[in-house]
């Protein structure tokens, strides 16, 4: 099975979000109850789940972190009223690919769907596909890992998605603001270091001066 799952517990949203993203062009399963959902994502592959955190039956939270510890491919995009801050910063610290918060603006929202499926296809598309990162190291595309001669280093979803970003860029300066809202789907920066962090892990893995800081401004993935 493929297409996208929305668990929405409010039938009136529910329904729209269904309609919404069938005339779109995309095949949907919606349910209302978290249990029922995620007994769905475990069983078949979709491309997408849409994901309400405030759910009758099942804390959101407990469903993200459950289906992605089962798939860790799987892509949840959160769509939640809850505005706090550290919430969201945690859901997308814990796997989520995107957050939108309700109430949304369609056009916005298929926007980010189309995104997020878009990758996930770029990514199935790109069988032993690899990119220069440095000397003698590659980025795997397909493996999400990094290769130096036939040494394999794991990346976690994160760190994949933060190194993808800086080797399209390679040269150029990526701010905090253009990486968070790239790599992590926060439009706005919330005051964390996340992206410090990150950058700390692959610098970890990689040359030490692989990534440049570019002070007050962003970090550059050394020409080469």
């Amino acid at each position: 099975m493929s297409g996208i799952l929305v668990i929405e517990d409010e039938s009136g949203l529910r329904g729209v979000l269904s309609r919404l993203i069938e005339a779109a062009g995309y095949p949907v399963t919606a349910v209302g109850t978290g249990h029922e959902g995620l007994r769905l994502a475990l069983a078949h592959d979709f491309e997408l789940l849409v994901l309400d955190l405030n759910l009758p039956d099942l804390a959101g939270g407990d469903l993200l972190r459950a289906a992605r510890a089962a798939k860790p491919a799987l892509r949840v995009l959160v769509l939640s009223s809850v505005t706090s801050v550290s919430t969201r910063v945690q859901v997308l610290e814990e796997g989520a690919a995107d957050f939108v918060l309700k109430p949304f603006v369609a056009a916005e929202l298929l926007a980010r769907i189309r995104l997020r499926i878009k990758d996930d296809s770029v990514a199935k598309a790109a069988d032993q596909t690899r990119l220069p990162v440095g000397a003698d190291a590659y980025l795997d595309l397909q493996r999400q890992e990094l290769t130096f001669g036939s040494h394999r280093i794991p990346l976690s979803q994160r760190e994949f998605g933060l190194l993808t970003h800086l080797v399209h860029r390679r040269g150029k300066i990526c701010t905090r603001e253009e990486l968070l809202a790239d790599v992590w789907g926060i439009g706005f920066d919330p005051g964390t270091n996340v992206v410090d962090v990150y950058v700390r892990r692959l610098r970890a893995k990689l040359a030490a001066d692989s990534i440049e800081t570019i002070r007050n401004v962003g970090y550059r993935l050394a020409a080469g």
